[in-house]
């Protein structure tokens, strides 16, 4: 967690969806404004925007004998550094997240975490202690996902799967179904609003976790 000498908790959003446009983004913005309302820090990587290259190199595999993290991976691993959650925000394209996300865990999230690390749980990464929020969005309703078993496939995949293998302290799901083209406003403001009322939640939380540390602290330097 960020240094509990810092003013405000810092959330990291990760938006990949190519289209500044897209729903998603609004999703971005609204998540972003709710937290920044509550007093707190948000950051925002957008993949497409800042062209992120997802393709993981030879070197940067967590088999490789001697990890070697590439200039850019570095930069942006500087740029989340600190965070309290990491809140990502992408589309479910063909059952699966896009390719830019999964190569954005690939590369930045997991970077320099051995096999070995991952199955004992050894391991230090940016997710190491932290929180996740996944917000993701579908064409079809979740009530279809779940007959389909897609809705705990990606709870497993990027909740359950990286929330023991990085040690992280929880690991949370809001899914938005039914986004299409030509969407009605009611349908938009109902969805956005449930991303309002989730970030209010997370950043309650988030505060309440900096307050009980800094007693600790306190506590601590009483004693």
């Amino acid at each position: 967690m960020s240094d509990q000498s810092t003013a405000h908790p810092r959330h990291v959003v990760v938006l990949a969806h190519p289209d500044p446009n897209s729903f998603n983004a609004s999703v971005v913005r609204t998540y972003c404004e709710t937290v920044r309302s509550c007093g707190q820090e948000a950051i925002v990587r957008d993949l497409y925007a800042i062209g992120f290259d997802p393709a993981l190199k030879a070197d940067e595999r967590p088999h490789a004998q001697a990890i070697a993290l590439s200039p850019d991976v570095q930069a942006e691993l500087a740029a989340i550094a600190e965070a309290d959650i990491y809140t990502l925000v992408y589309p479910i394209w063909f059952a699966m997240p896009p390719a830019m996300l999964t190569g954005y865990i690939d590369r930045v999230l997991g970077a320099g975490i051995t096999v070995n690390e991952i199955q004992d749980r050894a391991g230090e990464s940016v997710l190491s202690g932290r929180h996740m929020l996944s917000i993701t969005s579908s064409g079809t309703r979740e009530v279809w996902l779940d007959e389909q078993g897609q809705v705990e496939s990606l709870r497993n995949l990027i909740g359950k799967y990286l929330l023991h293998a990085f040690g992280m302290k929880s690991c949370e799901h809001l899914h938005l179904g039914g986004v299409v083209e030509g969407l009605d406003k009611g349908f938009v403001d109902q969805s956005l609003y449930e991303v309002h009322e989730r970030a209010r939640k997370v950043c309650a939380m988030l505060a309440a976790e900096r307050h009980a540390a800094s007693a600790s602290l306190s506590v601590s330097d009483r004693s």
